[in-house]
């Protein structure tokens, strides 16, 4: 169950501390997921102090701990550390879409809509130039920017055609990004109430789903000895894992459900006895628990352990049967 209160927040960035304690290798994602979790239980000072930590340690993406950083800050008083660290950032001009986005958005909360185009504009012209592939987190840039000029009256222009034709919402961008939706909110009329309504749900999922996710949705895959050890050491988990070949099917057949379903960022972390054995003791929890497999794959994907799924047909198959996938267990899948 995902955390919804201040107090399972908080719970769950004190989890993620002890974890980043004992894995120093990757404490700056772990300690990022805590600092994020602080912030959506308004612990705002405590979420500084771990940003200010990681950028006394030397970090590997020191732009995007200093954007985080100027948007919480902000948040709770600091407005001018806040437009400082800002500032930092846009001279720097990290070539990863991420900082970007998170100090546009940051200057558009705080209807700083001309500084917020301006730095919008400023990424994609860096990182979404005419010859350069749209990915996800650049078409993310480009549907912010065209979201703060709606709000500024400005006309369409290239970048702004290419974010409508990249949006697969069920609510085309100029609607969703209409200033006026504004007003339906003071409306009398109960199906325009209703209609917004759907439309603040349509965006605030994706949102949520893109907050939610900062690492894969992972699925633990067990090699065939660490299974076996694994089940010698606690048979009860055998009601997992009727044997190996059932575990590489379901692994598959979970992704593509998962796929199906219209979850995106999958990934499949491998496991190992000790590595389990060693999560177990660090939650005070016993490996035999069958809930305690799922934590155990979502930290792995926290600290980055997460292979992308699914590969080419002609990539070695993630099971490690060195078959290509599309001759192994993506056989079966449409292309």
């Amino acid at each position: 169950m995902r955390p919804d209160t201040p107090a399972e927040h908080i719970a769950e960035a004190e989890r993620l501390i002890r974890t980043a304690t004992r894995y120093p290798e990757d404490q700056e994602p772990l300690l990022l997921q805590a600092a994020a979790h602080l912030e959506l239980a308004d612990v705002r000072d405590r979420a500084s102090a771990l940003y200010d930590q990681l950028l006394s340690a030397s970090p590997a993406d020191p732009s995007l701990i200093k954007a985080l950083q100027a948007a919480n800050l902000w948040e709770y008083g600091h407005e001018a550390e806040a437009r400082a660290l800002i500032q930092g950032v846009r001279a720097a001009a990290p070539s990863d879409p991420a900082p970007w986005e998170v100090i546009a958005e940051a200057l558009e909360a705080h209807d700083e809509l001309e500084a917020s185009h301006e730095c919008f504009t400023e990424a994609a012209t860096l990182l979404a130039p005419d010859s350069a592939p749209l990915t996800p987190a650049t078409t993310a840039l480009l549907t912010g920017r065209h979201r703060v000029r709606r709000l500024l009256g400005l006309p369409h222009d290239e970048w702004d055609m290419v974010a409508d034709t990249r949006h697969t919402g069920p609510i085309p961008l100029d609607e969703l990004h209409d200033p006026k939706r504004i007003w339906a909110l003071g409306s009398d009329d109960p199906a325009e109430l209703r209609a917004e309504i759907a439309r603040l749900r349509a965006e605030l999922g994706d949102r949520r789903a893109a907050l939610s996710r900062p690492f894969p949705v992972a699925i633990l895959h067990w090699p065939a000895r660490e299974l076996s050890e694994l089940l010698t050491s606690y048979p009860t988990l055998a009601a997992e894992y009727p044997s190996h070949d059932a575990h590489l099917a379901q692994v598959e057949t979970s992704l593509r459900a998962l796929a199906a379903s219209g979850t995106t960022n999958l990934g499949i972390v491998t496991a190992s006895v000790p590595s389990y054995e060693a999560f177990a003791a660090s939650e005070k929890t016993s490996p035999s628990s069958p809930s305690l497999l799922a934590e155990y794959a979502t930290t792995l994907a926290a600290r980055g352990k997460a292979t992308p799924w699914p590969p080419t047909r002609t990539t070695p198959c993630w099971c490690t049967s060195g078959r290509p996938y599309g001759n192994c267990h993506g056989e079966t899948r449409t292309s």
